[in-house]
């Protein structure tokens, strides 16, 4: 189980996932230290400003037929005259800009534009997570009516930003730094502007970090690379503060008779999903391997054979265990072959079986590990001692 960072209004927050892939949430994680997050909380670390004295003027240039970030960064990289000399142009190098509609608690709607990497797109999530309470929606057809100046499948930084013709407020990925350089839409249909420099040519109104998290992308603590994990979210823990009290005026006696702001908090452990991911993350081909830490009976005592004698014993033996302070599953079917006994016992999962049967005769039961499969002969006289050992 890890604990992660995470964003909810403003407040600090940790969510407990369990590592799984069939898990209903995304997390990161380094592969060379311990950290990790949601991937709404991740901080991408920015790059240093670039020196782009070298970099050329930015120029527009007609680029038909280009309706995908690959068509463009494909005859950018075919055209001589669009060509890079240091290195050919990449997704990476295109600065994507997206427009949403954010309604607000008085439910008044407002344009907001995103710039980031063509390689990524936004992550809706994060976009929640940053404008809450906001309400983000995509641009749709009707909007374009309402600022002119956008041409669809054009939008550039030329257009974008409160002191620029739409007025709409354009905030970028934090790896849209200074002196970088980038292909992006020209305002005009069938254009595109090459080697615009941030900070030369556009300066954006601010950063935001809600582009989607990729394998690789440099770990805020340590720099080497983050790997994306699926896993299950077991718990929570919301550190509220006094954001919340506040607004209610919750206030308290404190320790000197003074009235003073509660601080909030909340948790949360999800008891169903915990099992889920005990069975995801501890299982074999035969059923469930519970953990003894949290396995719902210390020992599953099975009895078999026709006769009465190992019904008796096992039972007796039950009583002995519990009165020694164990949890006894005791299976006491009778009528039912040893195989579907062993074989329900091993979908089960309890940590440690024990088998009276054919054995008993001389005097011994078997005990077997779950987890190894490691099976051990001891003697019944001793078998409330040795089971309390295994048991720990």
């Amino acid at each position: 189980m890890s604990a992660m960072s995470g964003a909810m209004g403003g407040s600090a927050s940790e969510e407990f996932l369990a590592p799984t892939e069939v898990g209903e949430d995304t997390f990161v994680r380094c592969t060379a230290c311990d950290y990790a997050a949601n991937v709404e909380a991740v901080v991408t670390p920015a790059p240093f400003p670039l020196d782009y004295s070298s970099v050329p003027a930015a120029h527009a240039e007609q680029t038909p037929a280009t309706p995908t970030i690959a068509s463009l960064v494909e005859l950018s990289n075919e055209r001589a005259d669009l060509a890079r000399s240091d290195r050919p142009w990449s997704a990476a190098d295109t600065l994507k800009n997206i427009v949403f509609m954010v309604k607000g608690p008085d439910g008044v709607e407002t344009a907001l534009a995103i710039g980031l990497p063509g390689d990524r797109e936004v992550d809706l999530k994060r976009l929640e997570a940053v404008l809450q309470p906001g309400l983000p929606r995509p641009f749709e057809e009707v909007d374009f009516t309402k600022y002119p100046t956008l041409r669809k499948g054009y939008i550039g930084p030329g257009a974008l930003g409160l002191a620029n013709s739409s007025g709409i407020k354009y905030l970028v990925d934090p790896r849209v730094v200074t002196g970088t350089r980038w292909i992006t839409g020209a305002d005009a249909a069938g254009s595109h502007v090459y080697d615009l420099v941030a900070g030369r040519d556009f300066i954006p109104d601010g950063v935001i970090e809600v582009g989607e998290i990729l394998d690789g992308d440099s770990c805020p603590k340590c720099g080497r690379g983050l790997e994306l994990a699926r896993g299950i979210e077991i718990g929570h823990i919301f550190q509220l503060g006094r954001k919340y009290a506040q607004a209610l005026g919750l206030k308290v006696l404190d320790e000197k008779g003074e009235l003073v702001t509660v601080t909030m908090g909340s948790y949360g452990i999800g008891v169903s999903r915990a099992v889920a991911a005990v069975a995801e993350q501890s299982h074999d081909d035969k059923g469930l391997i519970w953990p003894r830490e949290v396995a719902p009976a210390d020992i599953h005592l099975i009895a078999t054979g026709k006769e009465d004698t190992p019904f008796e014993a096992a039972e007796s033996l039950a009583g002995q265990l519990e009165g020694a302070g164990l949890r006894v599953l005791y299976d006491d079917r009778r009528g039912v072959s040893p195989g579907v006994k062993f074989n329900d016992s091993e979908l089960i999962g309890v940590p440690t079986i024990v088998v009276v049967g054919k054995r008993l005769v001389e005097g011994f039961i078997e005990v077997k590990d779950r987890r190894t499969g490691e099976r051990t002969d001891v003697a019944i006289a001793d078998a409330v001692p040795a089971l309390l050992a295994v048991c720990g």
